[in-house]
């Protein structure tokens, strides 16, 4: 059993919500840990466990951030952690995975799939092995008991229910 770590030096977590239904706005979980445990080279049978900390979000803008923190949304004094268990990945092709696993956010816990694309394991100038991944999903905020909203002026919403997860992940062989 070969274990690996997320470097987080050299890994994104982010997300992307269309706000006011015309743009995306585009923000990062800073503060997060991960453990990949597998038998194969090529990972189809891995076993994944991920944390993020829910008060690390960034989203660029300072007051949003805080918002993001409070009892509106993420509610991080009560539930700081994040988390993500692999229940099974399924290897479509070459490099393309199907993960699937459960998400929790505020003590809420659904299933999610998320795409995945194995970009190689190489080593670094300082010998360690290092193995690359890009991940993609999509959940609804509201599952997770994350349900503010407001309407504009003319009626419409302010924030999709909809999130698109965005994941560039390296992992280092422990």
């Amino acid at each position: 059993m070969t274990t690996w770590k997320i470097d987080d030096a050299h890994s994104e977590i982010g997300f992307k919500v269309k706000h006011l239904m015309i743009t995306n706005v585009s923000g990062y979980f800073t503060r997060f840990t991960g453990e990949v445990k597998t038998e194969s080279e090529d990972f189809h049978d891995a076993t994944i466990t991920f944390e993020a900390e829910a008060n690390s979000i960034d989203t660029a803008n300072k007051q949003r951030d805080e918002h993001l923190r409070n009892g509106e949304f993420f509610d991080a004094t009560q539930f700081p952690k994040i988390s993500f268990v692999s229940k099974k990945v399924k290897k479509i092709d070459g490099d393309q995975y199907k993960l699937q696993g459960e998400l929790t956010i505020k003590d809420q816990t659904h299933p999610i799939e998320l795409e995945v694309e194995h970009f190689g394991v190489t080593t670094d100038p300082w010998g360690q092995t290092k193995a690359g991944f890009a991940l993609k999903g999509r959940l609804h905020r509201a599952d997770y008991g994350l349900r503010w909203n407001a309407t504009t002026e003319a009626g419409g919403i302010v924030l999709s229910d909809e999130v698109k997860l965005n994941m560039e992940v390296q992992l280092v062989k422990a």
